[in-house]
Parts: structure tokens; C-alpha cells; sequence
């Protein structure tokens, strides 16, 4: 599956340090979760540290993408209310790093 996706998302997707989501992204990238928006590598990190607290497994569903643009479905399972959960993530891509997420 993710042999299709751009590298940035794949990266992003394998990524098990908050330091390793970050860097996927570019220097003023934004992530959209939950309805909070986290602008630039270092608000990036301090969300992905907070994620990190959260046990929980990802699997890949689905995945495609067109140009700038990639679209993951992910089932997520773990210690957390509504578990389990399908997300769909919306990746905008700038050369080798994500410039946008969202997460729905």
C-alpha cells in the first residue's frame, strides 16, 4: 500500500518519534486535528508529543494520490474514548515534505 504514496507520506505514516512526524513536514507546515491547528515544525512537535501519550495501533486502509495531493485512510485502536476510530488524512505535499494535514 504504501509503495504508492508519495515519500513524505510514507514517511509521515512510519514515523515513531514526535521529532520524526515534524521533520516530515515543511518549516511553517500545518496540521489540522481535532479541530485545533498546529503551524510550524516546533507547534508540529509539542502536538505529536502530546499524541504521543495516547497508546494506540494504526493500520492503513486506503490510499491514493493525485500530484501534490494524498489521501490515507487509517483505522486507529487503542486506549482512547470512541476506539476503534476510521480517520481519513489529507496530505498537500511541497516537494519532499507535507505542507498541509488534515485529519478527519
Amino acid at each position: 500500500m504504501t509503495q504508492t504514496l508519495p515519500l513524505a507520506v510514507v514517511r509521515y505514516l512510519a514515523a515513531t518519534t514526535p521529532e520524526q512526524v515534524a521533520d516530515c513536514f515543511t518549516e511553517d507546515g500545518l496540521a489540522l486535528d481535532e479541530r485545533r491547528s498546529h503551524q510550524g515544525r516546533d507547534a508540529i512537535l509539542r502536538w505529536r508529543e502530546e499524541v504521543a501519550k495516547i497508546r494506540y495501533r494504526q493500520d492503513i486502509l486506503s490510499g491514493d494520490h493525485s500530484g501534490d495531493r494524498a489521501q490515507v485512510r487509517c483505522r486507529l485502536t487503542g486506549d482512547f474514548k470512541g476506539s476503534p476510530v476510521e480517520l481519513d488524512y489529507r496530505f498537500d505535499l511541497a516537494g519532499d515534505r507535507i505542507a498541509r494535514l488534515e485529519i478527519s
